[in-house]
């Protein structure tokens, strides 16, 4: 089963790091998706721009509306993403735990199953 992994966290506080502490982060992250890379069980990993680069299409009453900025103002934000191939839900909250310990600040993983959708071919 494909999760995605979902990271959220305070943007200001990520994006106003030096580029030691990203690096020293980074570092950290990457030591503990390593085993999965290396067992073929890690699909892309992406950060996401601040949410001021967002822009978002929302319907409207006759035509979309494509606003600046997020969907939603919150003080997390989602920054990120994990697709890990796990054969159990427990193995995508012990992988989130372990990016939890490593991850300063008050970051929080969203864990939802995850289906590729391609025409023509099985969801799964």
């Amino acid at each position: 089963m494909l999760y995605a992994i979902l990271c959220y966290a305070n943007e200001e506080t990520v994006f106003s790091w030096t580029s030691e502490e990203e690096e020293a982060v980074m570092a950290k992250l990457y030591a503990v998706q390593a085993p999965l890379a290396e067992r073929g069980k890690l699909g892309p990993v992406g950060r996401l721009m601040p949410t001021t680069a967002a822009t978002t299409v929302r319907k409207g009453k006759d035509e979309p509306l494509v606003l600046d900025g997020p969907f939603a103002e919150t003080k997390e934000a989602l920054l990120g993403f994990y697709v890990v191939d796990f054969d159990t839900l427990e193995e995508a909250v012990a992988f989130s735990k372990e990016l939890s310990a490593v991850n300063p600040g008050s970051t929080s993983y969203e864990i939802r199953p995850f289906y590729v959708f391609r025409p023509g071919a099985s969801s799964t």
